[in-house]
């Protein structure tokens, strides 16, 4: 399989690595939630994403209405450019994310919060003109919300996220999504 290169994965190669990653990652046995992503980016490429949540047993600046936590997500995607050339995309991702909420037990509580982690892609090539150089990319996103719920199990929320490969190989096009969230917590 190539990863870093230009070369393809092959469907098998992508759906086995998919399965054994879900299998054998502690976040997936340790999951506190899923959650599945809507989104539209540059030419004319869609997404979408189911995401197993581990959240983080920390707090910080607990102090004021507001605090300070994480969660880990681990995510498998599928992108598709109806642009040019468009391919279908695979994308596997692990993002450690921080986010800033309010400390209301109930109701709906607003959050701000922000990330940046690593996905592997199935291809490089989003459509023919959009060339990723290689299929190790950065993903950050910033994103609000609110949780809501009798348990606060229910999330919903907007993210802007850019993917890039940082410029370690040569074509650098990065892509830019606009996504909505539904996450629920066990």
């Amino acid at each position: 399989m190539v990863f870093m290169g230009r070369g393809k994965i092959n469907r098998c190669s992508v759906f086995a690595l998919i399965v054994s990653s879900l299998m054998l990652a502690p976040a997936s046995r340790a999951a506190g939630g899923m959650a599945i992503e809507y989104g539209h980016g540059e030419d004319s490429t869609r997404m979408g994403r189911v995401v197993l949540i581990h959240p983080w047993n920390r707090q910080w600046f607990t102090g004021g209405n507001w605090y300070l936590t994480g969660y880990w997500e681990a995510s498998v995607g599928r992108w598709h450019s109806s642009a040019s050339g468009g391919k279908t995309l695979w994308d596997l991702g692990l993002t450690p994310v921080f986010r800033l909420q309010t400390r209301a037990d109930s109701g709906w509580r607003p959050y701000v919060e922000g990330a940046i982690g690593v996905h592997v892609l199935s291809h490089t090539h989003v459509n023919a003109e959009r060339d990723l150089g290689s299929a190790f990319q950065f993903g950050d996103h910033l994103g609000v919300g609110l949780v809501f719920g009798d348990r606060g199990q229910f999330d919903l929320g907007y993210r802007f996220q850019h993917l890039s490969n940082a410029g370690i190989q040569k074509r650098n096009d990065g892509i830019d999504f606009q996504q909505l969230r539904f996450t629920y917590r066990f």
